[in-house]
C-alpha cells in the first residue's frame, strides 16, 4: 500500500515550485525585449554554475566565474549581429575546458548546449513574437507534466532504467500525445499548416533527448539533482534540460524547413 503514496510524495513541493516558475516564466515571455533577454542569460548562467558544481564539486570561484562568463556573453550576444555573437557563444566553454582539470569534454559539450539553446530562445522571442515562443514553451511544458502523471498512473517498462529509472514508456509516449495535440490547437489557430503536429512531437521528442542527456551526465557524475535550488525539483538545468534541447532543436531546424511552416 505505501508504492502508490510513494508515486506522488514529491508533487506538491512539484506543483508549488512549479507555479512560481511558471508565473515567471509567462511574464518574462509577455514582456519580452531586455527583460526576457536578463531573464535567458541568468538562468543560463545559473545552469553553467550547476554544471560546474556537479563536475568540479567544491570550487566555487570557478563556478562563479564561468557562470558569470555565460550570463555576460549571452547577454552581449543578443545585441550583436550573429557574425559577431558566435565567438562570445563559444567563448566561455572554451575558458572553462582550460580551467578544469577533469570532465572537460562534458562541460564543453553542456555549456555551448546551455548558451546555443539560450540564444535560440530569445531569437523566437525578438523575431517570431510572443505566441510562437508561448508554443514551444507548451510543447515542453505538456510533454514533460504529462509524461510525469501519465509515467506514474500507467507505470509499465522503463524506458532506460540504468540511467533514469523513474521514466516509462508510457510516459514517454504520452508526451508525444499531449505535444501533437498543442500543435493541433496552434496550427488550427494560426493558420500553418497540420504539419506543426509532426514538428511539435518531434520537438517534444528533443526536449526529451535533453532530459536523456542530461540524466545520463548526472548518473556519470553520481549525483541526484543539478543543485538545490527549487523545492521538489532540483536545480534549473534539472528543469531546463528539455527546454534546451527543444530550442537548439528547433534553431537548427528552423534553418531547413523555414519555420514557422506555411509562413517562415
Amino acid at each position: 500500500m505505501s508504492a502508490v503514496p510513494d508515486r506522488w510524495s514529491d508533487l506538491s513541493a512539484r506543483m508549488g515550485a512549479g507555479a512560481v516558475m511558471v508565473v515567471i516564466g509567462i511574464i518574462g515571455i509577455w514582456l519580452g525585449g531586455h527583460v526576457f533577454h536578463l531573464l535567458v542569460s541568468l538562468v543560463c548562467g545559473i545552469m553553467v554554475w550547476e554544471l560546474v558544481g556537479m563536475l568540479r564539486p567544491g570550487v566555487r570561484h570557478l563556478q562563479l566565474q564561468m557562470g558569470f562568463l555565460t550570463g555576460l556573453g549571452l547577454l552581449l550576444a543578443i545585441y550583436l549581429p550573429v557574425g559577431l555573437a558566435l565567438p562570445l557563444l563559444l567563448a566561455p566553454a572554451l575558458i572553462g575546458f582550460g580551467q578544469l582539470s577533469e570532465n572537460r569534454t562534458i562541460y564543453m559539450s553542456f555549456t555551448v548546449l546551455i548558451l546555443l539553446a539560450g540564444y535560440g530562445l530569445m531569437q523566437v522571442r525578438d523575431d517570431m513574437g510572443f505566441g510562437w515562443l508561448l508554443w514551444l514553451v507548451l510543447v515542453v511544458v505538456v510533454t514533460d507534466v504529462v509524461g510525469y502523471f501519465a509515467g506514474r498512473a500507467l507505470g509499465g517498462p522503463k524506458f532506460w532504467p540504468k540511467v533514469s529509472p523513474k521514466k516509462t514508456w508510457s510516459g514517454t509516449a504520452s508526451g508525444w500525445a499531449g505535444a501533437a495535440i498543442v500543435g493541433l490547437i496552434f496550427s488550427l489557430n494560426s493558420g500553418v499548416g497540420l504539419q506543426l503536429i509532426g514538428i511539435s512531437i518531434a520537438v517534444s521528442m528533443a526536449s526529451q533527448i535533453g532530459d536523456i542527456a542530461e540524466s545520463g551526465m548526472k548518473r556519470k557524475m553520481g549525483v541526484k539533482d543539478s543543485s538545490n535550488l527549487i523545492p521538489g525539483h532540483g536545480g534549473l538545468m534539472d528543469r531546463f534540460d528539455g527546454m534546451l534541447g527543444a530550442s537548439l532543436f528547433l534553431l537548427v531546424i528552423g534553418q531547413f524547413i523555414g519555420f514557422p511552416p506555411g509562413i517562415g
